[in-house]
């Protein structure tokens, strides 16, 4: 078998952010409405809700809806699309808006103290060194992230860690960045995700039948995200992801 070109999603599979997340987007709903009042300390609402969160910008209305003490937390999970659309218009507020204010803060809290905004992050166990040995195995690997690029590449280098490319957001949707990948010869292709409806989106794209697509157990999943999964989704445990690739599922 030829080896494998591996593509892996950064928050969930690599990273736990969890923290981060929470203080980025915390931050950001307070600077665009000062009102609002949030505890230091992510709710657990936020984890509950964060399997369904897709964009940095959603966090931030995410944290903007978590404010309001009439917030109708299972309607939210039911429904998550169309309260993010009512949340929207409820705020005022654009996802260019949200977006551009959370990579600002970011961008100023890497500026004026790194150190702890890295230790915000975790990187799950074994990841660091499973990555490192890759390249015994002649597989090159890359990070394909709804982060920006920028601030996944500086955790990726703090960690001692350089793949093959990063592309954040800005390089479009997952499957379009596959699908480039594809037209540029990379072939065998894995994908390694911990959210199953980006998963289920790329097994539906034209181009990416070849695709071989896991979904992790230890990132950040929803109940039920796990069983039933459609062919050409396979379930990956940590203990099978320490193993050599010619023993994965």
């Amino acid at each position: 078998m030829a080896a494998p070109l591996l593509v892996f999603d950064f928050d969930g599979v690599l990273v736990d952010g969890m923290a981060e997340y929470w203080w980025s987007a915390r931050a950001a709903a307070q600077a665009l409405c000062p009102s609002c009042q949030l505890s230091p300390d992510a709710p657990p609402g936020f984890a509950r809700l964060r399997p369904l969160i897709h964009k940095g910008w959603e966090m931030v209305l995410t944290a903007l809806e978590l404010s309001r003490p009439d917030l109708d937390l299972q309607a939210y999970l039911d429904d998550y699309p169309g309260r993010t659309q009512d949340a929207l218009g409820r705020w005022g507020l654009e996802p260019e808006r949200l977006q551009s204010c959370l990579e600002q803060l970011r961008h100023g809290a890497i500026q004026r103290d790194p150190v702890h905004w890295l230790a915000l992050h975790r990187p799950y166990p074994g990841v660091i060194e499973r990555l490192s040995a890759l390249a015994a195995e002649g597989s090159d690997w890359l990070v394909l992230t709804t982060k920006g690029g920028a601030f996944a590449r500086q955790l990726l280098e703090a960690y001692g860690l350089h793949p093959l490319a990063v592309y954040g957001h800005e390089q479009g949707s997952k499957p379009e960045v596959l699908l480039r990948l594809r037209a540029e010869g990379a072939e065998p292709l894995w994908f390694v995700e911990d959210r199953r409806p980006t998963l289920e989106a790329v097994r539906r794209t034209s181009g990416l039948e070849t695709v071989r697509c896991f979904l992790v157990a230890w990132g950040y999943l929803g109940p039920g995200d796990a069983e039933g999964l459609p062919e050409g989704i396979t379930l990956l445990q940590a203990q099978q992801f320490a193993r050599p690739l010619a023993d994965w599922p």
